[in-house]
């Protein structure tokens, strides 16, 4: 069970992760050693699964954003299995999600362009059959883009 520490450090590097060892003890008033020993608790226990960058899509040339809903008529073990490993290869796939309701997929995709996405929905459409519904939208305007999840 998470205390009020491991939730007020988990807020914290969720925020900058590369606050140092020092600074997150400061903040949390526990000197280096207890606070070390709680991130490495943490990340043991699979709640702190990770620290990494957060990169800006549009300066790197990946200005277009997609929702991409998907119906399928195939449902067997085997076929999902091969559906999942074809589209977990694609780097342009951030985000992909069984879901319940009308759709049975959704995917989230980040290219250049509309060509960029053309030619990703060829090689997705081409990837594994049985695909009965491809619909993609398309992201105008960003409101609001985090990673932190509420756990304070």
């Amino acid at each position: 069970m998470l205390d009020k520490i491991d939730r007020k450090l988990l807020s914290l590097l969720q925020q900058d992760c590369t606050l140092s060892l020092q600074a997150l003890a400061d903040a949390v008033n526990l000197t280096t050693t207890p606070c070390w020993k709680r991130l490495k608790r943490l990340e043991d226990d699979g709640i702190l699964l990770g620290r990494v960058a957060l990169l800006d899509p549009e300066k790197l040339g990946l200005g277009l954003t997609a929702f991409v809903l998907i119906k399928t008529q195939h449902h067997s073990s085997e076929w999902y299995c091969r559906f999942v490993t074809e589209v977990t290869g694609m780097p342009e796939v951030l985000g992909f999600w069984r879901m319940a309701g009308e759709y049975d997929y959704l995917m989230r995709v980040q290219v250049a362009d509309m060509k960029s996405y053309d030619e990703f929905y060829k090689r997705l459409v081409n990837s594994v059959p049985g695909l009965s519904d491809v619909t993609s939208s398309f992201a105008m305007e960003q409101i609001k883009y985090t990673t932190a999840l509420p756990i304070e």
